[in-house]
């Protein structure tokens, strides 16, 4: 595939993982000009390209890709979709704040509750940020190699910025950024709350990310026994308690919603299973601590989240 020359707007991916990877491809595809910050990957990228196995989407393949070890390197980005880990957030804005062009857009591609809150405010005031949740089955197979599952879409929400008491312009911002995907074929929302959007995620993340360290098993078999079906649907309705608590309302319904697509899928190992098979920081904080805090100081208690939390604290420990 050659490069197109320089289409505005400018994108660019910090963390060039499985997520970063996967949009990034996707965008550079539908003809963005599109930066990837690859750091200790550079030089498969580099010299092979990035590729895409999807189920969905056929296997794809970026060659040559606009590929950087350092962020110095990079030129000025209208956009930056931030595919890292939430367990490095505090080192991230000086990168950040070196790769946005002014009037950026930041988008979060991270799991949990309130990663953009220690994030915002490191960063220039200048730079808006935004959340995005990705409702996508997809892992890193190797180095430059990604296996894409399932699904795909991204939600969007505005999160804070010069823009903040101007509702009108977070609103054309968000769906710039959700027609961004549509042009390259990925199915994306603007959400009026980033904060009710991200509970939702939980309504997922918080069962499955967990028990699927905790048993050492993916979603197939999770979902073929009694008793861990159980404690699936148990945990959902908690995170609705903990959301309700909150003062985000979220349909009775989605949790049976969320446990009925899951039937449907293939055998899936969520991220936080990779994170612990290769020896990384589990995302507790903003999976299980945030949330919980969040409830807590709302006066709501969420027993059985908590009780998955401490198994997974000893856990993330006693692995590192």
């Amino acid at each position: 595939m050659t490069a197109t020359a320089h289409p505005s707007p400018r994108i660019g991916i910090i963390g060039t993982g499985a997520i970063g990877g996967f949009y990034g491809l996707m965008l550079a595809r539908a003809g963005f000009d599109v930066h990837f910050l690859v750091r200790s990957e550079y030089a498969v990228v580099s010299k092979q390209g990035l590729r895409v196995n999807s189920s969905v989407h056929g296997n794809l393949h970026l060659h040559p890709v606009q590929a950087y070890a350092n962020a110095a390197d990079m030129p000025a980005c209208d956009w930056l979709l931030v595919g890292t880990k939430s367990t490095g957030n505090a080192d991230l804005a000086p990168t950040i704040a070196q790769v946005g062009a002014p009037d950026a857009k930041v988008v979060l591609l991270q799991n949990g509750l309130d990663v953009e809150d220690s994030l915002r405010e490191h960063l220039p005031p200048s730079l808006h940020l935004l959340g995005g949740l990705c409702y996508i089955g997809v892992h890193r197979a190797a180095p430059g190699v990604v296996e894409h599952q399932a699904l795909g879409r991204v939600n969007l929400g505005y999160h804070s910025g010069t823009a903040a008491n101007d509702e009108v312009r977070q609103q054309a911002i968000v769906e710039e950024g959700a027609a961004l995907f549509h042009q390259a074929g990925i199915e994306s929302q603007a959400m009026a709350s980033v904060h009710l959007a991200r509970w939702h995620k939980l309504v997922w993340n918080v069962p499955f990310n967990g028990l699927s360290v905790l048993l050492g098993t993916g979603t197939r078999a999770l979902m073929a026994d009694e008793s861990s079906r159980a404690l699936i649907q148990a945990l959902m309705v908690e995170v609705v308690q903990g959301a309700h608590a909150c003062g985000h309302e979220i349909a009775v319904s989605y949790a049976g919603q969320m446990f009925a697509m899951t039937e449907t899928m293939d055998d899936y190992l969520p991220s936080m299973y990779h994170d612990h098979v290769h020896n990384r920081p589990l995302e507790l904080a903003a999976i299980y601590a945030r949330p919980l805090a969040a409830a807590k100081a709302a006066g709501c208690e969420l027993p059985r989240m908590q009780a998955l939390f401490q198994a997974l604290s000893f856990i993330d420990r006693h692995n590192r």
